[in-house]
């Protein structure tokens, strides 16, 4: 397509199909990437300090899926940040009289 011989509307018209297309793609990879994941998952991830962050994927949003920290902490990641830990753990009767139940937070 030569562009240059386009006026200025049809460039402000053109610019925006081109980024609604790429808000589009992004969408379509942003869930694609979420649908590798199911709340309840143990997933980890690596924020800026380059430590491991690790815990469980409680719930998604747009962008973004709502990780709660084996500290406690809150986190929205882009999926394409996270991985998989672990199999889902599920409370056993040794594990639940020990404490290991994890509070989730309010929705």
């Amino acid at each position: 397509m030569d562009i240059e011989q386009l006026s200025e509307k049809e460039l402000i018209a053109l610019n925006q199909r081109v980024v609604e297309q790429l808000k589009l793609l992004e969408r379509v990879r942003t869930s694609s990437d979420m649908m590798r994941f199911s709340p309840g998952e143990r997933v980890g991830f690596e924020p800026e300090t380059g430590v491991l962050v690790k815990g469980t994927l409680v719930k998604f949003n747009t962008k973004t899926v709502r990780i709660l920290t084996d500290g406690g902490d809150t986190w929205n990641v882009a999926p394409s940040f996270i991985r998989k830990l672990t199999k889902p753990q599920y409370a056993t009767r040794e594990s639940s009289k020990q404490g290991n139940v994890i509070p989730m937070p309010p929705q």
